[in-house]
Formats: C-alpha cells, structure tokens, sequence
C-alpha cells in the first residue's frame, strides 16, 4: 500500500537509524558508524533528497563522507527505478562525464525504508537560469557551451561497452514510438478526466513518428537546474533517473523546446539555430529541422503528462503539491505544430 503525505513525515523520525544500520550493513567490518548532518533538502519534486555525512572505521582505515540519499517517496511526479539509476551512474564513473559516484543501493527499500540509493555529494550550487542570470556574458556563454558539451558526451557514452543493454532496453530505430508507448502508458494511469487536446496531439506525434539512425544514452531531463556549478565549470550533471536508450534528438530537442528557453537559452547570443549549429560541429550529425520540431512537441506533451502525474498524486493524497491544467503546454504545442505546417 502506497504511504501518505503523513506517513512519509513520520519516517524523517529514524531515517538516521535507517542510514547508519544501511552504512554498517554495506561497508564490510564497519565499526564506530555516525551519521550527522541529516537533512532533508527540497529541490526535487520526484525524489526525497537526504544530505548527510557518514563517518566509519573499516580496515582500509576512517572515512568520512558527504553523501546524499535519493529514496522514492510516498508520491511523486515521476514513477523511475532507483536500480536502472543506480547502474546508470556506476557506468559513468569509467567515462568522462561528470556525474556523482553511486555508493550503494536499497533496490527494494528493506532497509531505507522505500527504494533508494547513496551517492556522492559533489561540491557546487544549482542555478537553474544561469544562462539568464547577472553573470558576466562570456561567463554565460562559456556555461551554455558548456552544457552542450556535456550533452554530446553523454551521447558519445559507449553504453554497450559498459554493459548498459543489460539494464536498460535498446529501442533500437524505434525510439520515438517507443517513447510514446511509455508516455501514453502514463497518460492513461494518470489523466483524472479526459484532455482531449492532448489526443490531438498524440495522433500528430504517431503519425509523425520517425526512425532513428542510431542508440545513443539519453539524460532524459536535461538542464542547468540538474546540474552543479562550482566556480565558471559544471561540476555534476544530477538527477539521473529518467535516463534511457534512445534517439539523441530526444535531449536536444528537450533544450531547444521553446517553453525551456529561459533555461537553456539566451536571446540573440544562444538561440536555437546557434545550438543545432555547435552541435553539429561538436557531433558531425546533421539535424533535420522537422524532426527536431517533432521532438519539441514530444517535451511539451511529455511535461503535459508529468502535469497530470502531479494532479493525479495529489489528489490521492500522496503528493503535497499542487497542479494546474496544462493548458499553457497545450498551446504552445499547437503553435508549434501550426508553425510547422506553413
């Protein structure tokens, strides 16, 4: 039975008992284990996000180490698998993409209460409109170059090498109807009532839907505001659990999206023309307008159903935040689309 609002406050009681028995039972001949520091931030909206320090003894010597603990709560915007994230993030550690380091995994929340997993926690700020911020403009630009650098590193992640197609499935040429299947999956778990617009422009999508050329890792919900900043450089790209196989104009079209552009744009020095244009240079793959267009629609609609998710939680009463309509998505997806047509 899925916990309420309430009883997920409840847990904060002995989540630092969870953590230090968690510690004790994952370190081989852990002694003297201390959690201290614990504290429950509010950044996210799909994860509870536990930052502590754990310190123990064990015979390589004492540790102390800041982590984080990302356990699924009672409700969230986001149904993901903490075991797919988890194996996401050990891979990266063998390339140059700058993630946290996985410590360990509650693949079934025996002890953390509810599925979970410990990462590092790396130093660095979030601003999630960085590229709009009063920083210096060449400092924007450097970030918002930066972040496109990023994104083409994950999409050069050797993903099969690393034995990512174990845990996480190949789509194949199919990734966009593949995305549709899971997103429409949603919609129909989650709408409260029917949206008839967002049918619309389901039928657009599934008749539009094209073959993609090749597999890449696909962050899944990519942006300044899942990242960590430390000095004028990323240090971290964060929240991982959206990360799939799949077309890698799925990301792209997700920072281009024009309802994102306060996030991943800036007027006249970084539009996007000027990202497709770095990204070519960067990648050698061409990127074909109409389909990035395609993949536009797909991140308003996709958002739109995440909408839905967060109404559908609350009204269950397993989430604590409201949500409205979205309605504001709607139009801009048949902006896009109207645009498109001409």
């Amino acid at each position: 039975m899925a916990r309420s609002v309430a009883d997920q406050q409840e847990d904060a009681e002995n989540v630092g008992a969870r953590l230090e028995r968690f510690v004790r039972d994952r370190v081989a001949g852990a002694g003297d284990v201390r959690i201290t520091g614990l504290t429950r931030t509010f950044g996210g909206l799909s994860r509870e996000n536990w930052v502590f320090r754990a310190a123990w003894t064990d015979a390589d010597g004492t540790h102390d180490q800041p982590l984080i603990m990302r356990r699924d709560p009672a409700g969230s915007l986001l149904d993901t698998d903490r075991r797919e994230e988890f194996a996401v993030l050990r891979a990266l550690e063998a390339t140059d993409v700058a993630a946290p380091r996985a410590f360990w995994l509650d693949e079934d929340g025996s002890v953390l209460g509810s599925p979970s997993l410990v990462m590092e926690r790396v130093a660095g700020e979030c601003d999630w409109f960085v590229l709009n911020s009063d920083r210096p403009e060449p400092v924007r630009l450097g970030f918002a170059r930066g972040f496109l650098e990023m994104l083409v590193r994950i999409q050069q992640v050797d993903w099969r090498g690393l034995g990512l197609d174990a845990v996480l499935k190949d789509p194949g040429c199919h990734a966009a109807a593949a995305e549709l299947d899971r997103w429409e999956g949603e919609l129909r778990r989650v709408a409260l009532e029917p949206v008839p617009e967002l049918e619309v422009v389901l039928r657009w999508l599934r008749e539009r839907a094209r073959p993609c050329t090749r597999t890449v890792l696909v962050h899944g919900d990519f942006k300044p505001g899942n990242a960590l900043l430390l000095d004028d450089r990323i240090s971290a790209m964060l929240d991982w659990e959206t990360a799939h196989l799949g077309d890698p104009l799925e990301d792209l079209g997700w920072i281009t999206n024009p309802v994102r552009a306060r996030e991943h744009q800036i007027s006249r020095l970084w539009e996007r023309e000027r990202i497709v244009e770095v990204y070519t240079e960067l990648t050698g793959h061409a990127v074909d307008p109409d389909e990035l267009t395609w993949w536009n629609v797909f991140s308003c609609w996709k958002l739109a159903v995440i909408v839905l998710t967060g109404m559908h939680e609350f009204v269950a009463g397993r989430f604590d935040r409201v949500h409205h309509s979205p309605t504001w998505l709607v139009r801009a997806m048949l902006r896009m689309i109207e645009e498109g047509a001409r």
